[in-house]
Order: C-alpha cells, then structure tokens, then sequence
C-alpha cells in the first residue's frame, strides 16, 4: 500500500469488503461456538447445574423423606462414614451444630426450604450453593479436630448477616456405628 493511500484514507473498496467479510466469519463462530455449548449443557444436563442433579419438592421437604426433622444431623453408616443432612432455610441452619468425626469420608447432603443459601466451611475447601428444589451434595474428610464456623455466603434476605452454624470435628470414637441408623449427633 502506497503511502498517498494511507494518508487520505482511500483504501480500495474490495480491500474493505475482505476485511468486513473475515470479521462477519469471526462473529459468525462465535456465536455458533455459544448456541452448541448451550445446546450441548441442556442435552446433558437437563437445564440444570451440574452439581445439582438430584431434585427435591421444596414443599415436600420437612413432611417427609430424608429431610424430615428426626433424620437431620449426623448419622454414621455401617461402612464406617458419615452423612450430614441439613435444611436451609431463611436465616438458619437445621441443625445448627454439625458434628462429624476426624479422618472420616463425610457427604453432606443440604437442601433449602425458600431461597439460595451457600454453605462455607471456614479453613476448608468446602464451599456450596444451595439452590430451592435441588439437594446439594459435598464429599469431604476432615483431617484436623477442632470447631469450624458455617456461614451461609449467598444474600438470602435482610436477616443473612445472622445465619451462621457451626462444624465441630471431633474423635471417631465419639461416633459408634448404630446399625438401625437411628443414631443422631
């Protein structure tokens, strides 16, 4: 290109037209890039967050099922793990004391009765969203005792400020494997 051209800003039409023509074609990709992810997610996904495959009626969830009352808390498994089952609900945690034993496979299992909740565990890489009609569940072993403070780290509503619970990491021998699985900590 000649300077003269570059000065008066005369550049030929059809130097102009392939220009506009690459950066259709870029566009173009893009947005087919988009439409497939999106397409693609839905198919695998149902339309749901991948880490909430499992559905709940959230009206259903204090009547009956695991989620009742007398099943939330800790309950130990006959394989020698744990399962923690709580509810979130504006602007508490039920049960609002968790414990667990240390060096333990433990799934949490929570579900929220209105809004989103997060769930964190201070110190730890555990860190969930709880969304209405989905259970959430987290993997973990803890291997340290001590007190861990749970906040919900979603704005759930005026009172989220005070919705905090507290995980206690204690000895495994605090823990006896009840084989009815009644037992509750």
């Amino acid at each position: 290109m000649s300077e003269d051209l570059l000065r008066t800003g005369d550049l030929p039409e059809e130097e102009i037209s392939r220009a506009e023509n690459r950066w259709v074609l870029v566009v173009c990709a893009i947005t087919v890039l988009i439409v497939v992810t999106f397409t693609v997610s839905i198919a695998f996904f149902r339309d749901a967050p991948p880490s909430s495959l499992e559905s709940i009626s959230s009206d259903e969830i204090h009547r009956s099922g695991e989620f009742v009352e007398s099943n939330l808390g800790t309950a130990m498994q006959l394989d020698g793990s744990a399962v923690v089952r709580l509810v979130l609900q504006q602007f508490s945690f039920s049960p609002s004391v968790i414990k667990v034993p240390v060096n333990t496979p433990v799934t949490i299992r929570a579900v929220s009765a209105d809004v989103v909740h997060g769930f964190l565990v201070i110190g730890t890489n555990v860190n969930a969203m709880v969304v209405p009609g989905y259970i959430t569940t987290v993997r973990v072993q803890f291997s340290h005792p001590g007190e861990y403070t749970v906040p919900c780290h979603e704005f759930c509503g005026i009172g989220h400020q005070d919705m905090w619970a507290k995980l206690i990491v204690g000895s495994k021998a605090d823990f006896p494997v009840d084989p009815t699985g009644k037992q509750r900590f």
